[in-house]
Parts: structure tokens; C-alpha cells; sequence
């Protein structure tokens, strides 16, 4: 990325051709992707920022609760994962939660401002005994009038269409990694299997939550594969969390390097570009990420987080510090009025042009 100014703007003129300004595209080429990527960071950035107010209001976070309702025991055998009953992560072993703590817990979530929970099971798929429960949990979270997710492994078509008969919105099955490198990290099921599950939930009529891990050991091609994955799935997922991978002490990425910051909000930014439509999620490991990162992930198109102090097994920022650093920034989180950023503003109607003028 030694390049002269006139390189630069030749680059930066080159690359603005593809902007998907109105029109999705989901036959992304690698070296398409790596051309957004390669960009100078002020350029990555402005393109990224400027695509993201063609679609969603600049200054709004989506803020999502997630909770374990099953945890530890997993048979499969993802090498970055505490709940694989593959390795000793010294987490134990817990039965399926009742349904009157996942209502509590969702009550909680959305008296802190959360407007979608999720419910995560450490399963490879649901269990026959299990899943009516699970139904069940998606009703009485729906009725609460929150927006439902839940990560249960891989589905048979039946249960994606039982799923959204109980009124779930999201199902969230990430890709992981590139198909290239996928087998480095999870030998128990394909790269096909995680396909074939997003297939199923589409089919269903459901909302596709899927991303990946970035710091695996995996090369920059191997991220950029991994966007062009999403990206060229017959519909855009309509969330993509982007995890910073969390070294778990026991699991086989305990000593993993972690991932350049710079390198990770580039991800995020070509994320937006690639995928304009799409909630861009920051997801595990911003328990790591300084409040200066953060906001550069906001700016580059990041849209949506995890709100609560635990993700699954491992730690997330307590509500407070997220609610601080919003305020900060000038963030409202969806849903709320914008008194939370300046209390003496009054609240104006806002309407949903395809440029969002931010000095109106």
C-alpha cells in the first residue's frame, strides 16, 4: 500500500465505479474486495461512511442482548470455542435454562435498551426433547415485543419453518472463517452444512445473522474470502457480526496473535461497502477494543452490538460504559429518542432520504 498520490487517486476513482449506490450486487470477485480494502484508511473510510448514510441513519446503534440458555458440552470441535467438550476451558457443563429466566433476562435487556435478545444453545443441532422449549422461549420473548435471534447449530428445514411459526425474527449461524481455511478450524461439520443451514433459514422467511472470527491465525485472504462468502450468498444476511476473536485459555487458539486494530476496522468498513443493506455488528472481543476503536468501527459502518456485561461465556462492556461512550459520540440507541445525546434538543420527525444530510 506504498502508493504515490497519483496512485491514490487513481485507485480511489477506480474503486468509486463500484459503489453500490441503489443496486445489491452479490457476485463479488476477490480482487474487487481487496481493491476497497487497499484503499488509503481516509478514503476506506469516507467511501464506507458515505454508502452506510444511503441506507441507515449515521447516529443510531442497534443494540442486541445475547444469553447462553445452554452452555458447555458442544460435540463439535471449533478450535477458537469455550464450549466445545473437546477441550478443558474449566467451563462446566449446564442443562437447558428455564423458560422463567430467559423472560426475566429479556425483561432486563429491554428495560436497558436493547430491542433484540438472543439465545444462544451449545448444541450441533437442536435436540427433539429440547426444542419444543426453545419454541416456547421465542414466544414469550416475541409477546415482550423485543425482536427474537437464537444460534442453536445447524437446522433441518422443519425446524427452520417450526422456528418461524413461533415468531423468531433472526437465526444466527456464522460462516466463521473463508471455505479455504475453514478446515484449520472445525473438523466436525463442513463449510457446505453452514450453507445448507442458511438455506434452510431463508427458505423459511427468516432473517440471516451471519458473520465470522477475525485473528485466527487466518491470512488476509482468507478475510477477504470470507466477506466475499457473505456477500454472495443469494441475499445479503441481514446482520453481520464481526467478532475479534477472544483467546480462551485450553482451547486451541489460546495463544492466537491478536488482530492489528487497523486491520480490523478495514473489515468492518469494506464489510459496510460490500454489503450497504446490512446491520454491521460488532460482536466478541470489543471487551478489548479501546472507545477510540470503537468509534472508528461506528464511523467505517459498524451499526450494531452486543449490549450487557457477558457474551455467551465471556466478557462484554457493562451496560453503563456502552451507554457513556453513546453519549459521547452523539449515538442514540435505536429505538430512543435522541434527548439521550442533548437533553435540551427537541426531537425532530426524520425522514429517510438516500443521502443523509448530516449538517440538517
Amino acid at each position: 500500500m506504498n502508493l504515490d498520490n497519483t496512485s491514490q487517486t487513481d485507485s480511489l476513482q477506480a474503486v468509486t465505479a463500484l459503489l453500490p449506490v441503489q443496486q445489491l450486487k452479490n457476485n463479488w470477485s476477490r480482487s474487487e474486495i481487496q481493491a476497497f480494502y487497499d484503499l488509503p484508511m481516509n478514503d476506506l473510510l469516507f467511501m464506507a461512511q458515505s454508502i452506510h448514510r444511503q441506507y441507515f441513519e449515521p447516529n443510531q446503534i442497534q443494540a442486541s442482548t445475547l444469553m447462553s440458555i445452554k452452555t458447555g458440552a458442544c460435540p463439535e470441535d471449533c478450535a477458537y470455542c469455550p464450549q466445545s467438550g473437546h477441550y478443558n476451558t474449566g467451563l462446566s457443563k449446564e442443562q437447558l435454562v428455564a423458560l422463567e429466566e430467559v423472560i426475566g433476562n429479556a425483561k432486563k435487556a429491554k428495560k436497558a435498551g436493547a430491542t433484540r435478545f438472543c439465545m444462544g444453545a451449545a448444541w450441533r443441532s437442536p435436540r427433539g426433547k429440547d426444542f419444543p422449549v426453545v419454541l416456547e422461549m421465542v414466544k414469550e420473548v416475541k409477546q415482550l415485543g423485543m425482536e427474537t435471534c437464537v444460534t442453536l447449530g445447524m437446522l433441518s428445514n422443519e425446524q427452520a419453518h417450526q422456528l418461524k411459526e413461533a415468531g423468531l425474527d433472526y437465526y444466527n449461524h456464522n460462516l466463521d472463517t473463508s471455505e479455504e481455511y475453514y478446515d484449520q478450524i472445525i473438523t466436525t461439520r463442513t463449510f457446505a452444512d453452514r450453507l445448507d443451514t442458511l438455506a434452510h433459514v431463508r427458505d423459511a422467511g427468516m432473517k440471516v445473522c451471519a458473520g465470522g472470527i477475525l485473528g485466527m491465525g487466518e491470512s488476509l485472504d482468507d478475510r477477504l474470502g470470507l466477506l466475499q462468502a457473505l456477500a454472495n450468498l443469494p441475499e445479503h444476511p441481514q446482520s453481520v457480526p464481526i467478532n475479534q476473536l477472544i483467546a480462551v485459555k485450553g482451547t486451541p487458539l489460546q495463544d492466537a496473535k491478536a488482530i492489528d486494530s487497523f486491520e480490523f476496522i478495514r473489515m468492518v468498513a469494506v464489510a459496510r461497502i460490500i454489503m450497504p443493506q446490512s446491520y454491521v455488528r460488532l460482536s466478541a472481543g470489543r471487551e478489548n477494543m479501546s472507545d477510540e476503536m470503537q468509534a472508528m468501527c461506528f464511523f467505517a459502518g459498524a451499526n450494531s452490538i452486543f449490549y450487557g456485561e457477558k457474551l455467551l461465556t465471556t466478557d462484554n462492556p457493562d451496560i453503563d460504559h456502552d451507554r457513556n461512550l453513546f453519549e459521547r459520540l452523539g449515538i442514540v440507541p435505536e429505538g430512543e429518542q435522541p434527548e439521550l445525546c442533548d437533553k435540551n434538543q427537541q426531537p425532530k420527525e426524520v425522514s429517510k432520504p438516500l443521502y443523509h444530510n448530516a449538517a440538517l
